[in-house]
């Protein structure tokens, strides 16, 4: 063993990548306190060893240290676990909030950090989040800036809501991204203060789901179109409670996809076999004719974004920048429930059904032209393809 590693009282020190967190905060944001939540996001990026202050003294590995009551997008985490000699500051002002040091520097970075002021440390560069090339989140498939802050009393409202915006996707539907916003951060932040689980929501969502099926089958379609849209709702806030919470699972993402995956097809269908119910009801052919046309389109659109992934290396609405447009409002379950909830509105949810199956069958031939445009962009490149939001 390298005497180098025993430390003064002859214990063993340990060389490895190190967590300290600075100071201490009791604020919350979504029901943990703010040291908590910092440590979890670690110990979910792969960074479990925690030291206080003193024991990092005694370290010999590298450092990462970070208020206690700052607050931090994910990326900058993953950022800062692989970028060594970094200080990085606050979004606004010139604030340290976290650093990746060296155990001996870190006397004087406590020093700087908790006094607000620039750290004089050799070797060590100040970066802002914006200046750090992690703005690209594939698994949100959107681009922008990481937030990096310090929160305080009067600040907690507004950083609590900059959080829960920082777990939106960049590509999903317009009910999704302009309509639920407001209120599902409300219910996620009275959820999660209470201790519920994001698998209970989903556990609600797929009560709604059933319940929604059984109404369109019965021609009840107010009442479905109430049950269908609590569970979007509520499809939204489950995926926000679980990453403002830090408790997103593995379970939890099948569960919530799979339930999306599946329940859509059975919705259309019910709501055609539910049309007599108000003397609309349709013949055979036209039973069969919408009912293919929506469920075919459906199956084939989700194939092509198959292809799309495995072929072209991206999800086809983040290629380009129309493509994530189009994703706001492509045949898919929000954008055809509004279809469907103006037919209701006018007192022909048969126009409603109709208007689906035409919007899908328009859908699914854009869906092969961006198909044919990538395949066509990525054999000219010689390789797989960029999305626009990784590009700087």
């Amino acid at each position: 063993m390298n005497p180098s590693n025993i430390s003064p009282s002859g214990t063993a020190r340990d060389a490895s990548l190190a967590l300290c967190i600075l100071g201490d905060s009791d604020l919350r944001l979504f029901g943990k306190r703010l040291p908590e939540r910092i440590a979890v996001q670690f110990a979910r990026a792969g960074l479990t060893q925690r030291l206080s202050a003193d024991e990092a003294r005694n370290h010999t590995g590298p450092v990462i240290a970070v208020r206690a009551d700052a607050v931090l997008d994910q990326p900058l985490v993953t950022g800062l676990m692989q970028t060594p000699n970094l200080v990085l500051l606050a979004s606004e002002g010139d604030v340290p909030v976290a650093a990746h040091v060296t155990a001996d520097q870190l006397p004087a970075l406590q020093a700087a950090m908790l006094g607000g002021s620039l750290p004089n440390l050799q070797g060590v560069v100040a970066r802002k989040p914006s200046q750090l090339d992690v703005s690209f989140w594939k698994a949100l498939r959107k681009r922008e800036t990481p937030y990096a802050l310090v929160v305080t009393p009067a600040t907690a409202d507004t950083i609590a809501w900059r959080v829960f915006m920082g777990t939106y996707k960049g590509a999903t539907d317009l009910v999704t991204k302009h309509v639920w916003p407001r209120p599902a951060f409300v219910v996620t932040q009275f959820l999660a203060a209470r201790g519920v689980t994001p698998n209970m929501v989903t556990s609600v969502a797929a009560i709604a789901t059933v319940a929604a099926f059984f109404l369109f089958l019965q021609g009840q379609f107010g009442w479905g179109l109430l049950a269908a849209w609590l569970m979007t709702f509520l499809d939204t806030v489950d995926g926000k409670l679980a990453r403002t919470t830090l408790t997103s699972s593995k379970w939890g993402d099948v569960f919530d996809h799979g339930i999306d995956l599946v329940h859509p097809p059975f919705w259309y269908v019910a709501w055609a076999a539910g049309l007599p119910a108000w003397g609309l009801g349709l013949d055979v052919a036209q039973f069969w004719w919408l009912t293919g046309i929506i469920l075919g389109g459906y199956v084939l659109q989700r194939v092509m974004e198959g292809i799309s992934i495995k072929w072209l290396g991206l999800e086809i609405h983040i290629w380009r920048r129309i493509d994530t447009f189009f994703r706001q409002i492509t045949a898919r379950r929000n954008p055809n429930l509004i279809l469907l909830s103006i037919g209701w509105l006018v007192g022909r949810p048969d126009w409603g059904l109709v208007a689906v199956a035409a919007w899908t069958a328009i859908c699914l031939v854009l869906h092969g032209l961006q198909l044919a445009q990538g395949l066509a962009a990525k054999r000219k490149a010689g390789g797989k393809l960029s999305s626009w939001m990784a590009q700087a």
